[in-house]
């Protein structure tokens, strides 16, 4: 038999055979797959029934203790955190690639915009029947957004499963919403990343709830839309989407991130909202970026440029 090296270089002497163990009768027989060292997890329990949370208590288990975790210094262990924990379920669920929709929070389905407009007419008020017209007007990106959901859903349900392309979205009401309710009514799962906000922002209903995550870092949030990101439509909407949107553009334009989709779903809007042909003409960007970005109307052309690019059956 020949000798065999250790990591660090060294021969090591020939393993022989296995001999039955011969313990002693105190010794139970354990599970190999177990392992040797004892759930955290335990540890946190027994801490939970012994423990008042919310006082500081030097004897408290370090992962325990919410006010050590939360000081300034441990910072940096937050960051990883909310890095890892997303990461890790969504490997765990198979989830490898993303079509992420972002857009307005505000907007409503169809039928609660007319129903809006409705009681807004029997009140009267011209400022409230004004800003309830929008709404219907603005039901048309909402509905858009469900409809390239379900499309997106059920043209990759055939594909195998690392080729999936699942629905991610930041988990509020609004596009995001709608993004969400169109996987779910096309019976795919998908992901939210939720943030904490002042006003309280819950997880819409149609989230798969092994999916949903909260995060408190805005810069971690975005990193993970970008992780799995195959493709960023970008639907109407307020600061929150042009900032998410010019971020996806920068990271693309300057190489830190590959190219992907960029998707702009609502022409009239986007062109009347910002004039890139300015940027070109003022020389504050390159001709060259303007293809960075397309614009798109329905459901089915959003869902043909992504399959353009990456050389997938495209819907009929």
């Amino acid at each position: 038999m020949g000798r065999r090296m250790s990591l660090k270089g060294k021969p090591q002497k020939p393993i022989r055979s296995c001999k039955p163990c011969t313990m002693g009768p105190m010794q139970s027989t354990q599970n190999l797959k177990e392992s040797s060292l004892p759930h955290a997890w335990a540890d946190l329990q027994a801490e939970a029934k012994s423990s008042d949370w919310m006082q500081p208590e030097a004897h408290r288990l370090a992962f325990a203790d919410p006010e050590f975790l939360l000081r300034r210094e441990t910072r940096g262990i937050r960051f990883q955190l909310e890095m890892l924990k997303p990461d890790l379920a969504q490997a765990e669920a198979g989830i490898e690639h993303t079509v992420v929709v972002f857009g307005s929070a505000r907007f409503l389905d169809r039928a609660a915009a007319q129903a809006q407009l409705q009681a807004a007419e029997q009140g009267g008020q011209a400022q409230d029947i004004a800003k309830a017209k929008a709404q219907v007007r603005n039901a048309e990106h909402y509905e858009n957004a469900r409809l390239f959901a379900q499309l997106v859903a059920r043209s990759c349900a055939c594909l195998p499963d690392d080729e999936k392309l699942y629905i991610c979205t930041g988990g509020g009401p609004g596009i995001m919403e709608a993004a969400n309710r169109g996987a779910q009514e096309a019976g795919a799962p998908s992901v939210a990343l939720n943030i904490a906000l002042p006003h309280e922002q819950h997880p819409n209903p149609y989230v798969t709830p092994d999916l949903s995550f909260k995060f408190h870092y805005f810069a971690l949030r975005k990193m993970h839309f970008m992780i799995r990101a195959k493709a960023l439509v970008a639907f109407p909407g307020g600061f929150g989407t042009l900032d998410e949107l010019f971020e996806v553009m920068t990271l693309v334009q300057t190489r830190k991130a590959r190219p992907v989709p960029i998707l702009l779903f609502g022409t009239a809007f986007w062109q009347r909202l910002i004039d890139m042909d300015v940027l070109v003409q003022e020389g504050t960007i390159s001709p060259e970026d303007l293809k960075l970005f397309h614009y798109v109307d329905t459901a089915e052309d959003a869902w043909r440029v992504i399959c353009d690019f990456y050389a997938l059956s495209s819907p009929k």
